[in-house]
């Protein structure tokens, strides 16, 4: 079976964006017609001759932007018209003539292999005319993306790829351009899609001959943007998500057990321990809390393990009552508006703005600490067999 069968078997179409490569279009555009009967290239605005060329083309879908939208936007149109159309895969090429229609076959290879995988095209970073930018650019690229998802790819933007389109159903983006190849990749990541990495050969014209789209100061701008709000999403709600998935329901009910409801400990030390962990979360030693309640723990012989969970109530939705809390407070002991005055802002106000949320935070934390300490200890008397040392 030629590769024109297995594609059509599998579903999967040649996906070309363009923009002013009207040297190059054509011949790329051909070759994917070679290989694939559903070829779907993406006009995105260009101003050079590109649309007249296009139209020479039988036997290709031309989608077009009125504007220049950027390249993300163009993979998304063709991206979406795919899913549309009833096709399950979109093999995504460049049309300036770096990517070889030769290793299409080893996408369909690695589709027939692998099923539903994100099939990733990796360059070598080696080969001649390679732009400095580009092995510096994606190196600072596969570092992020090996913190947010977990994962090595050593070619985190290349562009020429397999998208799986079902498994990217529903998924939302927020870029458009460039940085929308990484950002696809990071999601695809993030919903469990498996990425499966595929050496390719890639042409590079000398430097006075190349045509390039790529700006480096604005795209590495966004890039940097874009992992920045990665980082934030993967500390905040992908590595807690991902921990969560991992407990089975056995291994909480081991967890209960060993820690809780079998532990040696008594109900005094577990209520101890939960508020002091509290009470470590409130006082004002942002970035610090768990370290030192961890160290503090260890010397005072207390459950790390409850100091840790309950020394977390500080997390982002927490922070505004902590800090409301904390400062109300303040004013109580220290006789002043339980607000701040923004309208007349000096050395003075702001000291003594801070000296009352920092006099207020010790007392809230107390306060807080020893309500949970009441609390759990009521509930563990309840729910947990007595211990002796109770």
């Amino acid at each position: 079976m030629d590769v024109k069968d297995r594609l059509k078997q599998l579903k999967c179409c040649i996906l070309i964006p363009t923009y002013n490569n009207e040297q190059t279009v054509r011949s790329v555009v051909e070759q994917a017609r070679g290989v694939c009967s559903d070829v779907v290239v993406v006009n995105d605005g260009a101003t050079d001759s590109t649309a007249s060329v296009l139209d020479c083309i039988e036997g290709i879908t031309v989608l077009t932007h009125e504007e220049n939208r950027g390249k993300g936007v163009a993979l998304k149109t063709g991206l979406r018209f795919a899913a549309e159309n009833g096709f399950d895969y979109a093999i995504a090429m460049d049309s300036d003539g770096q990517h070889f229609v030769d290793d299409v076959p080893a996408f369909a290879d690695a589709l027939e292999k692998e099923p539903g995988a994100f099939i990733v095209g990796v360059r070598d970073f080696n080969q001649e005319n390679m732009p400095g930018k580009n092995t510096f650019a994606n190196k600072f690229s596969n570092f992020w993306f090996r913190f947010e998802t977990g994962q090595d790819l050593s070619d985190t933007q290349c562009g020429f790829r397999c998208y799986p389109l079902k498994k990217l159903e529903g998924m939302t983006f927020i870029t458009g351009r460039y940085e929308f190849e990484l950002e696809v990749l990071v999601r695809a990541a993030w919903r469990g899609v498996k990425l499966v990495p595929l050496p390719i050969k890639v042409f590079y014209a000398p430097a006075g001959e190349r045509v390039s789209h790529f700006r480096p100061l604005q795209d590495f701008t966004r890039i940097s943007i874009l992992n920045t709000i990665f980082v934030l999403v993967t500390i905040l709600w992908i590595k807690p998500r991902d921990f969560f998935r991992s407990l089975s329901k056995k291994k909480i009910e081991k967890f209960i057990k060993e820690n809780i409801t079998e532990s040696d400990e008594s109900n005094l030390q577990m209520a101890t321990a939960l508020g002091f962990g509290v009470f470590m979360g409130i006082v004002p030693i942002w970035g610090w809390q768990i370290v030192v309640s961890l160290a503090l723990a260890h010397w005072l012989g207390l459950n790390k393990i409850f100091v840790f969970f309950a020394s977390n109530i500080s997390v982002p939705p927490m922070i505004p009552f902590i800090l409301y809390g904390s400062y109300y407070t303040g004013g109580l002991l220290l006789g002043r508006p339980d607000k701040p005055d923004f309208s007349n802002i000096s050395l003075e106000s702001v000291s003594a703005d801070l000296l009352q949320y920092v006099c207020g935070s010790m007392v809230f934390a107390s306060v807080c600490g020893v309500a949970v300490f009441v609390l759990s200890y009521l509930l563990l008397l309840a729910f947990r067999d007595s211990r002796e040392g109770i």
